[in-house]
């Protein structure tokens, strides 16, 4: 347990808000790729969850400096914070590319990288929420590499599908991107289940 010193335990809190957070603009990015919504619709939910993890990632690194005593090391809150800045910003990402190539229908493979990353943030919330206990931290981040293998899998089915459909070269591009993005997402989650695995190692 890390609670063997009197600290400031909201930082446990704060990361499993991000954590949350991250998980609901994965669903809202699915809904478009599932056809239950609209670029536009999506884009607004996804960069109102964007803001509100940077508000909260920001009071994060302001805290670092203001609290005596953190619950884990500074480094590791600040690795940590930024870890999970970069799936919000991946997810956010994803979005503005959809809207920028004007994109309104999704390809079949796009839909199993979206649903990858609905159940890899789903697995991240758990393990940050975990994260003061410890407990079962571990076997989340294991589960968290192993979707990040299958993403891998999924996504050189999406560019070989691109190269053997003969689409127009403008189409290849659009899509290769959108799906390097959504690629990079999943790889994002691998990045804080890294920090988290750390915080275990050093605090067991």
């Amino acid at each position: 347990m890390l609670n063997f010193l009197p600290r400031d335990e909201k930082y446990f809190e704060r990361f499993t808000e991000l954590a949350v957070r991250i998980h609901e603009a994965a669903k809202i990015l699915a809904r478009f790729f599932r056809g239950e919504s609209p670029v536009a619709t999506v884009a607004d939910q996804v960069k109102r969850l964007e803001h509100e993890c940077d508000e909260i990632s920001h009071e994060i690194l302001r805290g670092i400096d203001r609290t005596f005593i953190t619950p884990i090391d500074r480094e590791d809150i600040h690795h940590l914070a930024v870890r999970l800045d970069d799936v919000i910003d991946l997810i956010d990402g994803t979005v503005r590319r959809l809207s920028i190539f004007g994109i309104d229908k999704p390809t079949p493979v796009s839909l199993k990288l979206a649903e990858l990353i609905v159940t890899t943030t789903g697995e991240l919330v758990e393990a940050v929420s975990q994260l003061r206990q410890q407990k079962g931290v571990m076997p989340k981040c294991i589960r968290i590499k192993q979707l990040e293998n299958e993403g891998d899998v999924v996504y050189q089915e999406a560019i070989a599908g691109l190269f053997r459909e003969n689409l127009p070269a403008i189409e290849v591009i659009k899509w290769k991107e959108i799906y390097d993005n959504m690629e990079r997402c999943v790889d994002s989650c691998v990045g804080v289940a890294h920090v988290l695995e750390s915080v275990v190692l050093k605090h067991s």
